[in-house]
């Protein structure tokens, strides 16, 4: 235990790891069940497919982003790191929460979900306060420090949201908790991360390579981002597309700046640009939903612009990023390596037969086959990384 507490990342991002698995465990058991009656599952008092997005929104990958910024916000401000006594709370309430979760979900009844919702909060609160403390120590210099406890602060409220539907069943408020949980607090916390670290990492592989980080971009990705989401909210789906064209345009743009000229990339760089581009792919495929239910009032392409998103842009970088952090941080050579090779291509399949499936007519089966390729592509991801996590430092230093 104290090897796997020396430091934010490794225990924030085993306990990610793990819930990377657990949710998505359930949910596979559910399609299947849902599709074909194997398992003869109780059903939850909430809808299960409510349930998936507030998981995997609010408890897996908000595990990798706090490991991720609780490690990196010192460092950015150049203030002191934070200490065991800081972020085991987080640790302990976002596993705690999702565990009382899924029990809940499982059959422990709706007290069990609500005590997982408010055990969450609690971990999370902690972990925004101390982020906003390290921020407002830095004076709000750090643009990307600022841009990323922003967005936590809309997930804070997105889980109140979500905390208040399970004592008062009204749909508006876990609609508006799912729709603050994707738009307002993972893609600006994702982009800014991106934002911050692409250049960097490559600048560090590739000698001669020059850093663009313009900050009105980050600024102008904020705008619409917003605006993305505020539109949900307000169901103007027909109007989407005005916030959606610009973004496309805003990240092709920062790819092609971000993009090394001349100079072959080492795999662990190559595949943060692929995952990347999933981003732009996302937006075209809202701004073409949008734009056609405006013209004929019919959703052809249903939640495959979301999870071009999640899958393709959120689970790409997810391989990708944490392998990168994980194999600097425990004294290992930054490469990309097998294991998180096959997650990161496994996951491009799963990504497109997410996508695929929204046009079929057994559209259930090929959302239980991409749930199910989810777990085959991060099973021996998760062993890995959870096995380097529980072991010290090849290198022997502290950390």
């Amino acid at each position: 235990m104290r090897t796997l507490a020396a430091a934010p990342h490794r225990l924030l991002f085993f306990i990610g790891a793990t819930n990377v698995l657990l949710a998505m465990g359930w949910w596979a058991a559910w399609l299947v069940d849902a599709r074909w009656q194997v398992f003869g599952l109780q059903h939850s008092a909430v809808p299960a497919g409510w349930l998936h997005a507030i998981v995997m929104q609010y408890h897996v990958l908000p595990s990798f982003m706090f490991g991720f910024l609780l490690t990196v916000f010192p460092r950015w401000m150049n203030q002191p790191a934070l200490q065991r006594a800081h972020y085991v709370p987080v640790g302990l309430g976002l596993f705690g929460g999702q565990l009382l979760t899924l029990a809940g979900i499982g059959g422990g009844g709706l007290p069990l979900v609500k005590a997982g919702a408010l055990l969450t909060i609690a971990g999370w609160l902690i972990g925004l306060t101390l982020l906003a403390r390290l921020a407002h120590r830095d004076r709000y210099r750090t643009w990307h420090a600022l841009s990323c406890t922003f967005a936590l602060a809309f997930g804070l409220l997105g889980l109140l949201m979500y905390a208040g539907f399970l004592h008062r069943p009204d749909a508006r408020l876990i609609f508006t908790a799912i729709k603050l949980g994707g738009t307002a607090l993972l893609l600006p916390i994702y982009f800014t991360v991106c934002h911050r670290m692409i250049p960097f990492f490559a600048a560090s592989a590739l000698p001669g390579y020059r850093i663009v980080r313009p900050m009105w971009t980050l600024a102008v990705f904020w705008v619409f981002a917003l605006t993305h989401t505020w539109l949900e909210l307000r169901h103007g789906y027909a109007w989407l597309w005005m916030a959606d064209l610009p973004m496309i345009a805003l990240t092709i743009w920062l790819q092609h700046a971000w993009w090394p000229r001349r100079t072959a990339m080492p795999a662990l760089l190559r595949v943060l640009f692929a995952g990347f581009a999933w981003l732009p792919i996302s937006f075209a495929l809202y701004g073409v939903q949008s734009l056609w239910y405006a013209w004929t009032g019919d959703f052809i392409l249903g939640r495959a612009p979301a999870h071009a998103m999640f899958i393709g842009f959120f689970g790409s970088l997810l391989v990708a990023m944490v392998t990168r952090v994980t194999q600097g941080h425990s004294g290992r050579p930054l490469v990309l390596g097998r294991v998180a090779a096959f997650a990161f291509l496994a996951i491009q399949v799963v990504a497109v037969l997410r996508i695929v499936a929204e046009l079929q007519t057994d559209a259930m089966s090929w959302q239980a086959l991409a749930a199910l390729g989810w777990i085959v592509a991060f099973l021996p991801w998760v062993l890995r990384s959870s096995w380097i996590y529980l072991s010290p430092r090849v290198d022997g230093k502290p950390g």
